[in-house]
């Protein structure tokens, strides 16, 4: 597998190097490290800290470069070291293109995203534009204490398909476990149905019905989603959820105590998101890693 890592240096990025030493990686596999810088002068309160912006990239950037090695190097990996100058996100997309990567890996925050509640900007953008799947790790997680758990929301899309794929060809430990868990949405959205229920005796065979078949497209689509990931991980549960998708993937998450929670982008872009509401809902909240798979 070959992997593209963006780092910018801070204590996040190095902590997705670190977590990438959970993984049993082979001599064949590759990581290509990369660090952005862009042409934006340095400034604080007391000023402009340096005038040549040459000085700045021959002094830091080695040791940014070689910090993130360091936290690799327990790894059987390849490790290789780049950087370009450029804005960060557009870089790092355009690198994971062009090097053909599998899979692009960022820390949650780093300095690019200091004024953030959630994520940093640079990660959130590359994860919107990035036509690679992206593994956002979550600061907290770069040690692990027992086996990797990854809870992979499945519905059944092209996206959702693309992920069984990624997960697939990560070289995840032997004993990591999968858990397959489809959310089926709410038959009547704006009334709850407890009280659709309590209408008369035919909502009732309806909402019945309606449920019957909906339990059958759910159960359709875990045993595909198993079927695509049984020949890669033995240890595999299944867990079907009603109600808002982006709500019940977070609380299953924790729930089952997932180091990962994997989800598909519907791709969407312009002003109605730029990519699908329940994969940004989910980077935005989530409490452990996220990937984010793409078609």
């Amino acid at each position: 597998m070959k992997i593209l890592l963006s780092t910018d240096g801070s204590e996040y990025s190095i902590g997705a190097a670190k977590f990438l030493t959970n993984f049993n990686f082979s001599p064949d596999d590759e990581i290509f490290i990369l660090h952005v810088i862009s042409w934006v002068p340095v400034v604080s309160e007391w000023g402009v800290l340096y005038d040549n912006f040459k000085e700045i990239r021959d002094e830091v950037i080695p040791k940014i470069l070689d910090s993130t090695a360091e936290a690799l190097k327990t790894v059987n990996a390849k490790v290789t070291t780049s950087f370009k100058e450029d804005y960060p996100d557009k870089a790092i997309v355009e690198t994971a293109e062009e090097s053909g990567v599998d899979l692009i890996v960022m820390g949650a925050r780093g300095v690019k995203g200091i004024g953030s509640h959630i994520i940093g900007s640079v990660t959130k953008l590359v994860a919107i534009n990035s036509h690679k799947p992206v593994l956002i790790i979550n600061p907290p997680q770069e040690k692990l204490s027992g086996k990797i758990n990854v809870l992979f929301a499945a519905d059944g899309s092209v996206y959702s398909d693309e992920i069984a794929k990624v997960l697939s060809s990560i070289p995840f430990p032997d004993d990591t476990q999968i858990t397959i868990l489809n959310v089926i949405a709410r038959s009547f959205e704006d009334i709850p149905e407890r009280f659709v229920m309590e209408i008369n005796e035919r909502i009732k065979k309806i909402v019945a019905g309606m449920r019957e078949k909906e339990l059958k497209v759910s159960e359709d689509i875990i045993s595909r989603a198993q079927e695509a990931l049984s020949n890669r991980f033995s240890k595999i549960e299944k867990l079907t959820k009603f109600g808002d998708p982006s709500i019940e993937i977070l609380h299953a998450a924790e729930a089952v105590h997932a180091d990962i929670i994997a989800v598909g982008s519907s791709g969407m872009r312009g002003i109605k998101g730029m990519f699908g509401s329940v994969s940004r809902y989910i980077l935005n909240h989530s409490g452990c890693s996220v990937l984010i798979g793409k078609s």
